[in-house]
């Protein structure tokens, strides 16, 4: 064999040895193997005799030249094996010229491992027996006879990024069921064929083909499992058609992603399948895509749902030996009938995890109008192509292992001609330019005028055909999420936290209170005589006379008196003393009379003397008593907290989480923004600018502070004030996108368009410097500017509105706060994400300014900048940009509009986990909880986290407890509270596992909810619920007086403990 050309790299298959073989005549048969790939002969080994134990020693090798520049490529090597062909040579007799040879068997080696991105692969493979030959004769307890094989070549054929982004699609084409009555096994022999075209890189198309259709009777459903076949004609041994490992394994319709998937379809598909004719090829097509195909791929799923399967019969035509035949090509469309198309479902593909899709689909005519609305395609596989596939629809050894022997060289010119062989798979070249418009372009294509009317094809409708169809990746297009193992009990998600005293209910506890109190108060005063006089009394020692302690009496209380410790004490007891009151004496009302109350009031002075004297009696050693752990909430919790509640709309008690912010850190920046941007939330202009103001003014370098004044001072009309905040947040930070932008909006308003013109390409400069920073920084590897990787999740030591130092320290940082700007702007986005996600750097200002807006509420100043983004070149229609006017449509109500944004968003990125995590929200707003759970389970199932997960999540396991489904409730809240834990994440799940009945893990998890917020009046009644449950009855009634007390607004719940209460006997203190 000639030497592989320097731009090709061998593929080297080497035979061994063979295993338990026989043959025709006697025990030690002389046998050679053919080898052949792609229709063409790759050498014979050598004749070797086989011992009598049946092995043989080959030590074969063949190559053929893998050269994707127009030779064999990596998609040859997906659909077509390499056949190894044993041959016997029989004896010579008397006056024979020629050596008799008898073919044996053969065997097929799958060179798919090469495209997996091995090197070399080792394997044994059966060797089928041809009819007739002794292989067949084996008994059935006996090995059967095989090859060991060796494939090699010199490095991996796929680099890296093949391996990775690359993909293998394999096209199985079971059967078509129910074919109209007019096809019928006797009369002209027909080949029936079915089509697709898959996306491919460049332009154009890549043609799958299936051939030589068997038309049966019916009688009997097709067992399962059955083996795939190879797409390949001719193949002598009737065991070499299946592809090893592959089976047709069936299964139920229901979970088909076809059209007949529905129970009142399951008679007719059993009648179809069992009785009806049908036309079976279970044949295997694969197709190599690599890492450009794959994205072409992708978006041709997205750009066209539907994607057209043709089916058509052609008769089947013999080649006179030795004559060339002539065709036409008016002809040839003239043979092609009963023309028909099935319309494919491919989006499934798209949705995480999926690799497979499976399922029937109708067949109706082949009407060009209807197929380019459909699929927009007006290309026809079968019609604009039929003259070549007709061609190639001749009876013929083309495929025959006995071809003549053609050496490599020879490849390269044959490619012509194998790949428009039988197999049905003509080169990407043979396409004409009508495919490559049909999928981008909506204008008319110059084609041959389509048939008004396909009364063949009407046929298929009629009797009602279909075709069961596979298609599969070796890869989701859309990896999904491994989900975390989440825990069984609640207790394992509970953050550590000193446990709580436990606290008792009555009148023992209120004695018990006071006792504490006394011991308190006693301790303090003694700290307080010690303080004053420690000193003297070391020194008198016990000659301390009661003068004296008289005196230092008198200066104590004189001390206390002064110092306002006195009242201090007062009012620590009397906590306690209305708690015995009320839990000793039941006194909750007013007193008819001053006599009663003169009398009740010296009752109680004696007792709580009496008691006093009980407590300081008592021993008090230092270590017994200790401080009441508190629960401590973190300013991230309480902003967590208020933004759960400003997105439930309960603003009176998102301000008040605010206030407490505030009221805990005054002096912190972050805080007054945070409650100046729910405040333009609510619309409450005013306070907003104060918020604002106030930030500004404990950091006037802070740049956000700065363009929030600007844009509260634009909304209220004060535009000189607004100039001034712009121009001067510039000035501290030339670098800012957003501050350009803002100036060049302020100064559209002004009408001022030279400066507009000015700001707007100052900030479109900034901006691409960025990107080239951020770029170079990447390659580097240094990290520096992160949030172009997975906006929203860049985790920064500064806060979410950059320096919140002094001034003085911000001077110091100036130079680095500008580097981190965009930084600092997405760092908040867990607690006020981006209603549409940061998927990569801003194209725009624009959308730069758009993200910055939407952050803080400020929707009023968004649709000016809106309008510029729809206008500007680089700007335009986005899945972004229909997103931000979804949300401020969902924010209005307006769910009509909402939803029309929204659809568009999904054309634009149907991927986008933010899409569905937005219209999760829509539904669930409006009302329709089926179509919300729908879109949630898909937001989650993401790889990528969409940016509001925690309402999702909330939002989700809201669903689940409504249609009780308690189990996927208990695990959806589980994830919320691992990721953000609150009150109303570990509210969730507590229900889910009360309704579970696993009260231990719901008093836990209700209780992390009480620590939280005490507040709330469902957790108390489900605190309540548990321990009515549990017979704990004293808490019980505590729970459900705090339950009445807080005025739980759920009469349902209500009900349910009144009705447990009434099942237990306790629990209603009114009983």
């Amino acid at each position: 064999m000639e030497q592989v050309s320097s731009t090709g790299r061998p593929v080297q298959i080497t035979v061994t040895d063979g295993y338990d073989l026989k043959g025709f005549k006697g025990d030690t048969p002389v046998t050679f193997i053919r080898a052949e790939f792609s229709q063409v002969v790759l050498g014979d080994s050598a004749k070797v005799t086989v011992s009598p134990e049946g092995t043989a020693k080959y030590n074969f090798t063949s190559s053929f030249e893998f050269n994707p520049e127009g030779g064999i490529t990596l998609d040859d090597l997906a659909h077509k094996p390499v056949f190894l062909t044993m041959t016997e040579v029989l004896p010579k007799e008397k006056k024979q010229k020629d050596e008799k040879t008898l073919i044996l068997g053969q065997a097929v080696v799958d060179l798919l491992p090469l495209l997996e991105g091995e090197s070399s692969f080792e394997t044994i493979i059966p060797l089928h027996p041809v009819p007739g030959s002794p292989l067949e004769s084996l008994r059935s307890g006996a090995k059967q006879c095989s090859l060991e094989v060796k494939v090699f070549v010199a490095e991996p054929l796929l680099t890296t990024a093949q391996i990775l982004g690359g993909n293998l699609l394999k096209v199985t084409l079971e059967a078509a069921y129910s074919v109209p009555e007019s096809f019928i096994p006797v009369g002209p022999l027909q080949n029936y064929m079915v089509g697709l075209q898959v996306p491919s890189v460049g332009e154009k198309d890549y043609p799958i083909l299936f051939k030589n259709g068997t038309l049966k009777i019916g009688g009997e459903r097709e067992p399962v499992p059955r083996p795939k076949k190879w797409p390949i004609a001719n193949i002598l041994a009737p065991g070499a058609n299946d592809i090893p490992n592959a089976f047709i394994t069936g299964g139920p319709y229901e979970e088909e992603e076809g059209e007949l998937n529905h129970p009142e379809d399951r008679e007719f598909r059993n009648q179809a399948e069992c009785i009806k004719k049908r036309i079976t090829w279970d044949l295997e097509s694969r197709c190599y895509l690599d890492p450009p195909a794959v994205v072409s791929f992708q978006k041709r799923i997205v750009d066209c749902r539907f994607w057209p399967v043709e089916i058509t019969r052609v008769p089947l035509t013999t080649v006179p030996k030795g004559k060339a035949a002539k065709f036409d090509k008016t002809d040839d469309e003239s043979q092609l009938s009963f023309h028909g198309v099935a319309y494919v479902n491919m989006v499934p593909l798209l949705y995480p995890g999926v690799k497979r899709i499976r399922g029937a689909f109708h067949v109706y005519p082949y009407l060009d109008s209807t197929v380019y609305e459909k699929t927009k395609c007006l290309f026809s596989l079968f019609r604009d192509t039929g003259h070549h596939l007709i061609q190639n629809n001749k009876i013929g050894g083309i495929n025959s292992p006995l071809s003549k022997l053609v050496v490599s060289k020879n490849l390269k010119e044959d490619k012509a001609v194998k790949e428009k062989d039988i197999e049905g798979r003509p080169r990407p070249g043979d396409m004409q330019a009508p495919s490559i418009k049909s999928q981008s372009s909506d204008t008319p294509l110059e084609v041959e005028p389509s048939l008004s009317h396909n009364p063949e094809g009407q046929q298929y409708v009629e009797a009602g055909t279909y075709i069961v169809l596979e298609i599969q990746l070796d890869k989701a297009l859309v990896p999904k999420r491994m989900p975390e193992e989440l825990a069984r009990r609640v207790k394992d998600m509970i953050p550590p936290r000193p446990p709580l005293t436990r606290r008792t209910g009555g009148a023992q506890k209120a004695v018990s209170d006071y006792h504490m109190q006394i011991k308190n108060i006693s301790r303090a005063i003694l700290d307080e005589y010690h303080r004053m006089f420690g000193k003297q009394v070391a020194k008198l020692g016990s000659d301390m006379d009661s003068e004296t302690l008289e005196e230092q009496k008198c200066q104590l209380n004189y001390e206390l008196n002064c110092s306002g410790k006195y009242f201090a004490f007062k009012e620590q007891l009397k906590h306690a003393v209305v708690k015995i009151v009320r839990e000793k004496y039941l006194k909750t009302t007013s007193f008819e009379s001053q006599e009663e109350l003169q009398t009740f009031i010296s009752e109680l002075y004696v007792f709580l003397v009496d008691q006093m004297h009980v407590a300081l009696n008592q021993t008090m050693p230092d270590d017994v008593q200790h401080a009441v752990s508190t629960i401590y909430t973190s300013n991230e919790q309480l902003r967590l907290f208020a933004f759960e509640a400003e997105v439930n709309e309960n603003f009176e008690m998102a301000a008040v989480y605010y206030e407490e912010r505030l009221v805990r850190e005054p002096q912190n920046l972050e805080h007054w923004l945070d409650y100046g941007a729910f405040c333009l939330l609510t619309e409450d202009n005013i306070k907003a600018q104060e918020c604002f103001r106030r930030a500004l003014s404990l950091n006037q370098n802070h740049i956000h502070s700065l363009l929030l004044c600007g844009v509260l001072a634009v909304l209220m009309e004060n535009y000189e004030q607004a100039e001034i905040f712009f121009e001067d947040a510039t000035c501290l930070e030339p670098t800012n996108v957003v501050a350009w932008t803002l100036l060049g909006l302020y100064y559209e308003i002004q009408n001022n368009d030279i400066r507009m013109e000015m700001a707007f390409h100052e900030g479109f400069k900034q901006l691409q410097a960025r990107m080239l920073q951020a770029q170079v920084a990447k390659q580097r590897g240094t990290g520096t500017v992160e949030y172009i990787e997975e906006g929203g999740k860049v985790e920064s030591s500064l806060g979410p509105w950059g320096i919140t130092n002094g001034s003085a320290t911000a001077m110091t940082v100036e130079a680095e706060a500008a580097a981190e700007t965009s930084k600092c702007q997405d760092s908040s986005t867990f607690l006020h994400p981006s209603p549409y996600g940061v998927s990569q750097t801003p194209a725009t200002i624009f959308m730069e300014t758009i993200r910055f807006l939407m952050k803080v509420n400020a929707v009023q100043y968004v649709h000016r900048v809106l309008a510029h983004e729809l206008l500007c070149p680089q700007g335009g229609p986005s899945c972004e940009y229909y997103l931000v006017l979804a949300r401020t449509h969902l924010l209005k109500k307006d769910f009509a509009k909402a939803e029309e944004y929204l659809q568009q968003a999904a054309q634009m990125d149907y991927l986008n986990p933010n899409v569905w995590g937005m219209k999760g929200h829509l539904y669930f707003l409006s009302g329709n909880h089926a179509e919300a759970k729908a879109c949630y389970e898909r937001t989650i199932s993401f790889v990528v986290d969409a940016s509001e997960m925690h309402f999702i999540f909330l939002r989700l396991g809201h669903i689940y407890l409504e249609e009780k489904e308690y189990e996927k409730a208990k695990k959806t809240y589980l994830q919320a509270c691992k990721r953000s834990p609150s009150c109303l994440t570990w509210l969730g799940l507590g229900i889910a596992c009360y309704r579970l009945e696993e009260l231990t893990e719901a008093e836990d998890a209700l209780s992390e909810a009480n620590a939280l917020n005490n507040h709330n009046a469902e957790v108390w009644a489900y605190l309540a619920l548990v321990s009515l449950k549990a017979g704990r009855e004293l808490e019980a009634e505590q729970a459900y007086k705090y339950t009445m007390k807080l005025k739980l607004k759920d009469e349902t719940l209500l009900a349910e403990i009144h009705m447990v209460q009434e099942a237990v006997g306790f629990g209603n203190p009114s009983f």
